[in-house]
C-alpha cells in the first residue's frame, strides 16, 4: 500500500463534491459520462487534488500511442485478485478525467490508470507510481502531440530517476530510448508489427539495422535491450522461463502482446501469471471496441483505429473477404485535425472486401482508396451503409470520434 493515508482536507472532500454534482449534471443533460467537466471542477477547486486522492493508492499508469484502454483495463482485471481497483475504464485519460475516476476509489487499494502520452510525465510526478507501463509510440494526432522523437525525449525526461518499476516494450525503439533513463526497467517482448516510426535512432540520428525482430543503432550503439517477460506465439514466457497460456476473448496478436505486458505489471504485486492471465479471459470488450452489436437486423463489428499503427492491427484481425466493411474517419478536436496519416495506411489489404465511406472526411479518406485503386462507396451515414452492404456480418471500422458517434447510433 502507498504510505501517506491522510484524510482528504474540506477543501478536497468540496472539491470532489462538486466535481461529481457536475458530472451528474452532464450525465442528465445527455453529454456523455461528466468525468472531464467533472475533473475539471473539482481541479478548479482544488489544483493539488489528484495527488490527494493518489496518495493512499499503489497507482499503475499505462501510456502508449496504441492499446492503452485495453491494457488498463486487462491490468485492473488481473490485479482485482489482490485487492479493490479503481480505473479509468472508460478512457478519459487526461489530468481531469483522471481526478474523476480516482475521485470514486477511496476504498480501492489499487489504481490503474490510462494516461494519455501528453500528461504522462506530469501525471506520474502528481501521483507517484508504483509501475509505469510503456507500451508503444508512433504518429497519431500530429497537430497536438508532436512528433515522436520529440514525445519520446519528454518521456525520457520526465521519468529520469523515477521510483517506478517501468515495464517497457523492448521492441520500440522509442519506448526503449524513454524508459533507460530510469533506474529500474523490466523489458517485455511484445513485438512491433507498425515500424514506420522507428527506422532512426532516437540517441544519435543513425539508420537503424532492423534483422529479424532484432534492431540497433550501427553508428552509436543503441539497441534492443534483452527482454525477461516474452509473447512466444500464444504462451507468456515468465523470467524464470516458464510458459503460461493466453485465453482472450479479445482477437488479434496486438492484445496477446497488451495481455504480455499486464502479466508483468501484475507481477510486480504478486499476482502469478497464471491468475492474471485467467482473469484477463473475463473481458470481453473494452469501452465498445470488439463489440458485436445488432442494428437493423444485421450483426456489426465495432473495431477502433486511431492511427496508421492502429489500421495495421486492425486489418490482421477481420473476417477475409467477401466480408462488407464500413470505415468511417473524423478530424475533430479529440482525433487530432491533421488528416495526413491516411496516407500512411496500407489500405490495399481491403482488397475483395465491399467497402463503404462515412464520417466528416468521407471524401479525405474517398481520395486515399481512389489512389489505392480500390471499390468503395461513399455514404451519408452508418444507416444507408448497412443497407446497402452485402448479407453476412459488417466490420465497422472508425477512429474515435467516429466510433463514438457510431456508438451511439448503434445504442451501444
Amino acid at each position: 500500500m502507498a504510505g501517506n493515508t491522510e484524510p482528504l482536507s474540506p477543501r478536497a472532500k468540496l472539491a470532489v463534491t462538486a466535481g461529481k454534482a457536475a458530472a451528474a449534471v452532464s450525465r442528465v443533460a445527455g453529454r456523455g459520462s461528466g468525468s472531464v467537466i467533472g475533473g475539471r471542477v473539482a481541479l478548479k477547486l482544488d489544483p493539488d487534488l489528484l495527488g490527494r486522492l493518489a496518495q493512499h493508492l499503489d497507482v499503475i499508469l499505462v501510456s502508449a500511442t496504441n492499446g492503452k484502454t485495453t491494457t488498463t483495463r486487462l491490468i485492473a482485471e488481473a490485479l482485482r485478485a489482490a485487492g479493490p481497483v479503481v480505473s479509468n475504464a472508460l478512457g478519459a485519460n487526461m489530468p481531469a478525467g483522471i481526478t474523476s475516476a480516482l475521485a470514486g476509489g477511496s476504498d480501492a487499494q489499487y489504481g490503474v490508470i490510462e494516461v494519455d502520452e501528453k500528461y504522462l510525465a506530469g501525471v506520474a510526478r502528481d501521483t507517484t507510481p508504483k509501475v509505469i507501463a510503456l507500451l508503444n509510440l508512433s504518429r497519431d494526432q500530429l497537430d497536438r502531440a508532436a512528433e515522436t522523437r520529440m514525445l519520446a525525449e519528454k518521456w525520457r525526461e520526465g521519468l529520469s530517476g523515477s521510483k517506478a518499476v517501468i515495464i517497457a516494450n523492448a521492441d520500440d525503439p522509442l519506448i526503449v530510448w524513454a524508459a533507460s533513463s530510469s533506474p529500474n526497467v523490466v523489458w517485455v517482448a511484445a513485438g512491433q508489427a507498425w515500424k514506420d516510426d522507428a527506422w532512426s535512432c532516437p540517441s544519435c540520428g543513425g539508420v537503424m539495422q532492423r534483422p529479424g525482430d532484432d534492431w540497433f543503432c550501427g553508428e552509436c550503439g543503441f539497441r534492443r535491450p534483452p527482454p525477461s517477460w516474452v509473447l512466444h506465439g500464444d504462451y507468456v514466457l515468465d523470467p524464470h522461463g516458464s510458459a503460461w497460456p493466453i485465453h482472450l476473448q479479445l482477437p488479434g496478436r496486438a492484445n496477446k502482446a497488451n495481455a504480455t505486458s499486464s502479466a508483468a505489471v501484475a507481477a510486480v504485486f504478486g499476482v502469478p501469471p497464471q491468475v492474471a492471465l485467467e482473469r484477463m479471459y473475463h473481458v470481453q470488450a473494452v469501452a465498445g471496441r470488439y463489440d458485436v452489436v445488432t442494428f437493423l437486423n444485421r450483426e456489426l463489428r465495432l473495431l477502433l483505429a486511431k492511427n496508421p499503427a492502429g489500421w495495421l492491427e486492425t486489418f490482421s484481425l477481420i473476417d477475409p473477404p467477401p466480408t462488407p466493411v464500413i470505415l468511417s474517419v473524423n478530424a475533430r478536436g479529440a482525433d487530432g485535425t491533421d488528416t495526413s496519416w491516411l496516407w500512411d495506411v496500407d489500405y490495399t489489404q481491403l482488397a475483395g472486401h465491399p467497402i463503404f465511406v462515412l464520417g466528416d472526411r468521407k471524401l479525405d479518406l474517398a481520395v486515399r482508396l481512389e489512389v489505392a485503386g480500390l471499390d468503395f462507396r461513399v455514404c451519408e451515414n452508418l444507416d444507408e451503409a448497412v443497407q446497402q452492404s452485402p448479407p453476412g456480418r459488417i466490420e465497422v471500422i472508425a477512429n474515435y470520434t467516429a466510433f463514438q458517434d457510431l456508438r451511439r447510433r448503434v445504442g451501444n
